[in-house]
């Protein structure tokens, strides 16, 4: 029976570290987006990790290593002013998906972009938010993200 009690305990005790962890991870993938919104992009470019890899549907659609954060950061500021872009916010959705394995994690989150171009509104709804982070010293960070425009 003892040994049923400390099985039961140990359960417990992994589920409620996985459900934080999940939690932890959801909370740095809405600061880089609220970064992000903010027009922070130091701040979010500190939520990645030291090597990176983003995909993205603006040229040149992959960037990758130590500075793949703060270029991709550059080149969508460049993308936005060459097409008269403006006003961009990313409102995130229920994550369809969160996977935490030891110090690894892997999200999913339907997203919606809503920006002006032009001065005219545009919203590009439906689209997906894949994001993969690390567990470091520092505590999560982005390995890699991907956007898909529905």
């Amino acid at each position: 029976m003892r040994m049923m009690i400390l099985a039961l305990a140990a359960a417990l005790a992994a589920t409620s570290a996985v459900a934080s962890d999940k939690t932890d991870v959801m909370a740095v993938v809405k600061q880089a987006v609220d970064d992000s919104n903010k027009g922070d992009m130091k701040a979010m470019a500190a939520l990645c990790a030291a090597n990176t890899s983003i995909i993205d549907e603006f040229p040149p659609h992959a960037w990758q290593g130590p500075t793949a954060c703060s270029d991709w950061s550059n080149d969508f500021d460049a993308y936005n002013k060459k097409n008269g872009i403006t006003d961009g916010v990313v409102t995130l959705g229920k994550a369809r998906h969160i996977d935490v394995s030891g110090d690894r994690a892997y999200v999913v989150i339907p997203a919606k972009f809503a920006y002006k171009q032009n001065g005219k509104p545009v919203v590009e709804s439906g689209s997906i938010f894949t994001v993969a982070l690390q567990k470091v010293a520092a505590g999560w960070r982005v390995t890699g993200f991907a956007w898909a425009e529905h």
